[in-house]
């Protein structure tokens, strides 16, 4: 196995999680969506992966624990940052300096964590 292909994750209110997604992160909904599951584009669309409703009970279940997904971005951490402030996202911690480049962290509503990366030059 060389790459990830494709990450899609269980959310409990699918409406929720899109507006999240698309009002407050600036996804864009792909036409592969259905009614099941949202799929999203990003960064024009080069990212894609979905939000979907639950295969399995996840009711009792604390969702996110463990997952993180990364999306680079074009522009400034620090420009992405007020973006998401002003927005009312609250950021987890402060922007970071990774050996990847700058990094800032948010947790979507079921709390997956988000981080949104600025590659080294």
């Amino acid at each position: 196995m060389r790459r990830l292909e494709f990450a899609s994750l269980q959310v409990r209110d699918l409406e929720v999680s899109k507006d999240f997604y698309t009002t407050k992160l600036g996804f864009e909904v792909s036409e592969l969506s259905n009614p099941y599951a949202y799929v999203f584009k990003f960064n024009k669309g080069e990212a894609s992966f979905a939000i979907r409703t639950p295969v399995t009970n996840i009711d009792d279940k604390e969702l996110g624990v463990g997952v993180q997904l990364w999306f680079a971005i074009e522009g400034t951490i620090e420009d992405l940052q007020a973006d998401l402030t002003a927005k009312g996202i609250a950021i987890l911690g402060t922007v970071n300096t990774t050996p990847f480049g700058k990094t800032v962290i948010v947790k979507d509503p079921d709390g997956y964590t988000l981080t949104f990366l600025q590659p080294n030059a």
